[in-house]
């Protein structure tokens, strides 16, 4: 008998499938490959491996699925955080193409303000800051502002918001990565204005973080930014805030959550933040603060490093700019309306309806419910609801899976009911 995998399709003969495809003769030659060596292996079968390659060359040029959030969670991080709002959208694709990014139209000259417009969007919506700077993210906000402001010098930090977040990332090792060295001060639970007053003679900034992922009750205490300016006056140090997940200015609906404005105007010379948190926006570092400040992290040469793409600064300025955001939409979701969506998604799937907290997510307002309702329905399906595209998305609890319409917009009830029926089915 002779060996099947004689009848494994040449590379040239697959490739001839493919003259009208988007993709590049490099990616279409890895897929070949890739598809031939399953057939060796006998992991499927020579006589599949030509309709195989046709259906991944005509599938989407990238590899990230879309996903509906049934979860609740608002700023989810392993779905890619804030969802962009539809202005947002449309600016990221205009940015896509040649832009005046850095360059005077009227001249015709290169020019020196690259990212002038977004700058201008934040500080319109955040007046007490007098001037802004944006980085790729929050972790080269935060690094980009102790290096510039504390290179060669000491940082003061209570040590209960020396703070580690997702995936292990530890701020403090981020921090010391540069030419700084972070001073701890206080107890895990308690730190006083005097303890960084202690600390303070031989430092050129004092660092307060906010310890988004966590909550801690009980015997505690922490110094106020206000209370921080009086020992930063004294010592003649530079006051940096990391309010973390991008409120600009105090939510009754995040009631313990801290803002930029007022961390402004108790006196810090930098806050730094998140723009894909709160804010609305995609994956950035915002700073704001006092002019002089923001004008020394701008001269040093790491902010070239950790500088912002166009498509980005787009994104951002249309969301600052926006009347809304998804983000905020979904953090102040009607109840009544949630309520009747919700109830509509039962009778249409035959599940049940519970009371579910959503939350914030993505380092905000922990522990801070959104009160609302999910659907309960089979766990079991949560594998076939996750495995095709978009895919769904939601919380499996003691053998339920609880779908969460908070994050969901309308107009996708349907495909949610109609794939749960399927999947139940």
């Amino acid at each position: 008998m002779s060996d099947p995998r004689r009848h494994i399709p040449r590379t040239d003969a697959l490739l001839a499938l493919a003259e009208s495809s988007t993709l590049s003769q490099a990616a279409l030659k890895a897929a070949a490959a890739r598809l031939q060596d399953a057939a060796r292996r006998g992991d499927i079968a020579p006589g599949d491996v030509e309709a195989l390659f046709v259906q991944e060359m005509q599938g989407a040029p990238h590899s990230q699925t879309p996903v509906i959030n049934a979860t609740g969670v608002v700023v989810h991080t392993n779905v890619g955080r804030a969802p962009l709002g539809d202005a947002a959208v449309a600016a990221l694709v205009d940015a896509a193409g040649y832009v005046d990014v850095e360059m005077d139209l009227t001249t015709g000259l290169r020019s020196s303000t690259r990212g002038a417009e977004a700058v201008r969007a934040l500080l319109d919506a955040c007046p007490s800051a007098e001037d802004a700077l944006v980085v790729n993210n929050g972790a080269a906000a935060l690094l980009l502002a102790t290096t510039a402001l504390a290179e060669g010098s000491r940082v003061v930090i209570s040590r209960g918001e020396m703070i580690e977040i997702g995936a292990g990332f530890r701020l403090p090792e981020l921090i010391e990565s540069a030419r700084v060295e972070l001073v701890e001060v206080g107890a895990t639970n308690r730190t006083h204005p005097r303890d960084y007053a202690a600390a303070a003679g031989q430092a050129a900034a004092l660092l307060k973080v906010h310890p988004s992922n966590y909550r801690v009750h009980g015997f505690t205490a922490e110094a106020s930014v206000s209370e921080l300016r009086e020992i930063a006056d004294e010592y003649g140090l530079a006051l940096i805030v990391d309010t973390g997940s991008g409120l600009l200015h105090p939510d009754p609906a995040l009631p313990d959550e801290p803002d930029a404005d007022t961390a402004l105007r108790e006196g810090a010379d930098i806050v730094l933040f998140s723009g894909d948190k709160l804010l609305g926006g995609p994956q950035a570092g915002v700073i704001l603060g006092r002019r002089e400040a923001v004008a020394v992290l701008k001269k040093h040469p790491l902010a070239r490093a950790v500088r912002i793409d166009k498509l980005r600064l787009a994104a951002l300025e249309a969301a600052v700019r926006a009347r809304s955001t998804p983000v905020h939409d979904y953090v102040h979701a009607d109840p009544d309306e949630l309520k009747r969506r919700t109830d509509r998604l039962a009778e249409a799937t035959g599940g049940t309806v519970v009371p579910h907290d959503g939350r914030v997510g993505g380092g905000g307002a922990p522990g801070h419910p959104l009160p609302g309702w999910a659907v309960a329905v089979p766990g079991e399906i949560a594998p076939a609801l996750r495995g095709a595209t978009p895919a769904i998305i939601g919380r499996v609890h003691d053998g339920e899976l609880l779908l969460d319409l908070r994050c969901v917009p309308a107009h996708l009830d349907d495909e949610i009911a109609g794939r749960v029926r399927a999947c139940m089915s």
